[in-house]
């Protein structure tokens, strides 16, 4: 009685789900069917990225989010890897820039063009080689630029200066088994993970210590799932002694008891969560199911609150979760997901219903931006900082990245960074301003040509988009 009188407050207890119409999926697509329970998909407010099956070595699409409709064999992949892609994921300060680990034992970072690919991509910004067994998980620090972290078969995890190509932190030892997922706190100071031996960890990497852990937090033997909320308790799914699938709260301060303990259901699916700091709702996919749940948490009894389930026909082989930057605030969006089926992805679109098209401010706090808080040098001396946030009144408009430059330091300058600034004090600097003046105007010419061009040719890529949908059509 008290959950259902609880909910009855909450804003979020008429939101429902509903899946595009068939003309905005993707089809024709061979999603992976690799024996690894990830996303297989990762979004943001450009591209949608999907690992597909590829004979002899791994690849994986990405698509701008615009090019619905049947994606031809020939498109081009991101294909560099020599083994099975197994994880991907976007860069949360650059929509360009997106990791992926592979069977291969490599990470690779890559840079799509602002476009799209229009050829296949063989050739990473950078490859970080460190693992001795496969790379099963990939993930950007949230706040911090170009800091990576990395997670193998080997059961260590390598956090990556992407900017030098070095591995600067190395968790070798902490982990006896294989390592289910690993997620970071919101300011990106600690991550937690979930192991085979049952056990969530809560790890300071910099300093390399265990600061909490839990034994048997679920006591099945099936794989688990921990994250991190942005009150910074602990968000766990797994299975109980007779198999059924579970979810629960965790205070980290206190491990001995769970805040919240919730039996689910008998599927034998791991349960995916997808979690929402702005709204503090949690989505779970379960690979193979045919739904998705939905629960908002609170600091009142009973903590997770039961919102609603989305079901639809299809099972679900993999799922990718819209950062909310690229959501449609007039139209209540809070949530998009992208659901895999064997040959298509199906965007699934969740809603509030409001009567007013006014910007719901309630609905929208102001939300992680794309720019980073911190350098990765500033993060691996010890700072932290927040995610930046933007307001969402006026929707999100991509703005320019700067591309991924990766630097290999030089053993003999050490500390690059720090004269800078004497080097620009000592420079004569009259004869310097006047050339840079020219040079500056010369840049923005370039610039403003470059961007007619490139105006130019999103125009046509859309009038061929459309012609092939009206193609595709009369085809059928």
């Amino acid at each position: 009685d008290t959950m259902r009188r609880v909910v009855r407050q909450s804003k979020f207890r008429h939101v429902f789900g509903q899946a595009v119409k068939n003309d905005q999926c993707y089809d024709d697509i061979r999603v992976s069917r690799v024996t690894w329970d990830s996303s297989f998909c990762a979004v943001n407010p450009r591209f949608v990225a999907i690992i597909v099956d590829a004979s002899g070595g791994g690849a994986f699409l990405v698509l701008p989010l615009h090019k619905t409709g049947r994606i031809d064999k020939s498109y081009p992949t991101v294909c560099g890897h020599t083994g099975p892609v197994l994880d991907i994921d976007w860069c949360p300060h650059n929509d360009q820039v997106i990791a992926s680990g592979s069977e291969d034992c490599t990470v690779m970072v890559w840079q799509i063009p602002e476009n799209g690919l229009t050829l296949s991509l063989t050739e990473p910004v950078v490859v970080l080689e460190g693992h001795s067994k496969r790379v099963g998980i990939v993930a950007w620090h949230p706040t911090a630029r170009n800091v990576l972290l990395s997670a193998g078969g080997d059961n260590a995890i390598i956090i990556w200066n992407v900017g030098t190509g070095e591995a600067l932190i190395n968790l070798d030892d902490m982990h006896v088994d294989v390592i289910y997922n690993v997620s970071w706190n919101r300011n990106g100071s600690l991550i937690c993970t979930a192991s085979k031996d049952k056990k969530v960890r809560i790890i300071d990497p910099r300093k390399q210590e265990i600061v909490a852990e839990k034994e048997k937090t679920h006591e099945g033997a099936r794989p688990m799932r921990a994250i991190f909320l942005a009150d910074g308790n602990i968000f766990t799914t797994g299975f109980s002694r007779m198999s059924e699938r579970q979810l629960a709260l965790w205070n980290p301060k206190n491990m001995e008891e769970p805040i919240a303990l919730h039996e689910m259901d008998t599927s034998n699916g791991v349960l995916l969560p997808f979690y929402d700091p702005d709204t503090n709702i949690i989505y779970l996919c379960g690979k193979g199911d045919s739904s998705i749940r939905y629960f908002e948490i609170t600091d009142e009894s009973p903590y997770v609150h039961y919102l609603n389930t989305f079901s639809s026909k299809e099972p679900q082989r993999g799922m990718g979760f819209m950062p909310k930057r690229g959501l449609d605030v007039n139209k209540c969006e809070i949530a998009r997901f992208f659901k895999l089926h064997e040959r298509k992805c199906e965007p699934i679109i969740m809603t509030v219903p409001r009567k007013s098209d006014l910007f719901q401010d309630d609905l929208y706090p102001d939300t992680a931006g794309p720019e980073a808080a911190l350098e990765a040098e500033e993060w691996f001396e010890g700072k932290n900082a927040d995610p930046l946030l933007i307001s969402l009144k006026h929707g999100y408009i991509p703005g320019k990245n700067r591309d991924l430059k990766v630097v290999k330091k030089n053993i003999l300058d050490n500390k690059p960074a720090a004269n800078k600034k004497s080097d620009l004090i000592s420079a004569p600097k009259k004869a310097a301003d006047a050339s840079d003046v020219q040079n500056e105007a010369k840049l923005d010419e370039i610039l403003k040509e470059l961007k007619s061009i490139k105006d130019a040719i999103t125009n046509q890529d859309e009038r061929i988009a459309k012609l092939e949908q009206q193609m595709a059509k009369i085809a059928d």
